[in-house]
């Protein structure tokens, strides 16, 4: 189902509550950071920045993250509405973490001031890391996504991988489309990727298998994410303008039901 209320310009980033599957944040380019109620598809809460919004994250089940291009960290209490400034980068921030394991928080942003050597040949879309922290999958704007482990040993670093996993032939020529967003499945460690034509699907990295296949969404997924429990997964219906598009369809932000079928490894893995 398609989420009532979305964002007036492009969708950023979507986050469910890591207690529970009610509550979605969603940030945004109009500025803003939205509360969702899933259940009864209503804003609970929503608070504007000074710009736009690039990536939110839950602290607490009631307080969340959020950065962008004003270059602050802010901390927003959203049972009283209250938001502080917790720190501030040279740069925007474009991406924002939440490590409960260690109360850490990590951000990313745009003055360069860390890198590594990406695995791809093209520009890196988005990294993130398994569930069990042996590996981590990124995704490039050539629609490639690769899997890489962690151990240096000769006999894991056998283990990895990278594959094409986003191309359409339309009129007899292969399109090739950005991979935007990766979201990890907490329970099977498998991993669902969206792509700039609307297409997403749920992959199984042990066993090299792609599990299932989303319908096509009306214009290019930005980024999406599992529920905690493995039962949701949103999806960002959001124009990224790769095309020039000046005009296309309405943002939107839909929940997807998932099924162990969807998810789930298929076969022992060897």
């Amino acid at each position: 189902f398609k989420l009532n209320q979305p964002p007036e310009d492009g969708i950023s980033s979507v986050k469910f509550s890591p207690n529970t599957s009610q509550f979605l944040l969603v940030s945004s380019w109009d500025t803003s950071v939205r509360l969702y109620g899933v259940p009864a598809n209503s804003v609970r809460l929503k608070y504007q920045r000074t710009g736009a919004v690039l990536d939110c994250a839950f602290y607490h089940p009631m307080h969340a993250w959020s950065g962008g291009l004003d270059h602050q960290l802010k901390m927003h209490d959203l049972n009283i509405d209250q938001e502080n400034l917790v720190g501030t980068h040279d740069a925007p921030i474009s991406c924002v973490e939440y490590r409960p394991e260690v109360n850490v928080v990590v951000t990313g942003n745009w003055d360069q001031t860390q890198r590594r050597e990406s695995s791809l040949k093209y520009q890196t879309r988005c990294i993130r890391a398994f569930p069990n922290k042996q590996a981590y999958v990124l995704s490039s704007i050539e629609g490639r996504v690769a899997v890489e482990y962690l151990d240096p040993s000769p006999e894991v670093q056998k283990k990895k991988y990278a594959f094409k996993c986003h191309r359409l032939k339309e009129n007899n020529i292969q399109q090739i489309y950005p991979v935007n967003a990766i979201s990890f499945h907490n329970i099977h460690n498998t991993f669902a990727t969206s792509r700039s034509d609307g297409f997403g699907s749920i992959c199984d990295p042990f066993n090299k298998k792609r599990l299932c296949q989303f319908h096509r969404y009306p214009t290019s997924i930005a980024s999406l994410a599992f529920s905690n429990d493995g039962t949701m997964l949103a999806i960002t219906s959001s124009c990224m303008y790769e095309m020039d598009d000046t005009e296309h369809p309405e943002d939107g932000i839909f929940i997807r039901q998932v099924t162990d079928a969807e998810t789930k490894l298929k076969s022992p893995c060897t």
